[in-house]
């Protein structure tokens, strides 16, 4: 879907999405969103136009949050390599990792049934305590030091 500018140069429309704390995008689509929208053709360009932009922008993980009334989208997000990551009563969760690159390896978490942590506590003989700061998540950057944690990939 196109539109024109006031200068009447051509603009495509894009979906809306929010940016993540890991370099992705969130796209929620609602059931109220305009009927133009809701036209798979329509959809299916505006899913590639969007997917074109993140690409470009560098995002790495893409989530659809799709209501269950919309589940007649569920085709053309699959054609556009989506897979389920997880449902519930009232939505579909669907994801897609964008890099193509082997050095950029697919990081999107496995749908949660349960999650196996540790933690450690760490005393040398001097008794000082081993503390790290983090690299990557919602701490990057924070210069907060903690006892090192971690959970296992699956």
């Amino acid at each position: 879907m196109t539109e024109h500018n006031d200068s009447g140069i051509e603009q495509i429309q894009l979906l809306d999405g929010c940016e993540d704390s890991y370099e992705g995008v969130r796209v929620e689509i609602k059931e109220d969103m305009d009927a133009d929208v809701m036209k798979a053709d329509v959809f299916a360009s505006l899913l590639r136009a969007s997917i074109s932009s993140w690409k470009q922008q560098g995002k790495k993980g893409v989530w659809i949050k799709l209501p269950i009334k919309c589940s007649h989208l569920v085709d053309i997000i699959v054609k556009e390599d989506f897979r389920y990551h997880h449902a519930e009563p009232t939505y579909l969760m669907l994801v897609r990792w964008l890099p193509e690159t082997s050095d950029t390896p697919d990081t999107i978490p496995m749908n949660a049934s349960h999650r196996v942590g540790v933690g450690a506590f760490v005393l040398n003989d001097k008794k000082e305590v081993l503390v790290v700061q983090e690299h990557s998540g919602r701490f990057q950057g924070t210069g907060e030091w903690k006892l090192p944690t971690g959970v296992v990939n699956e």
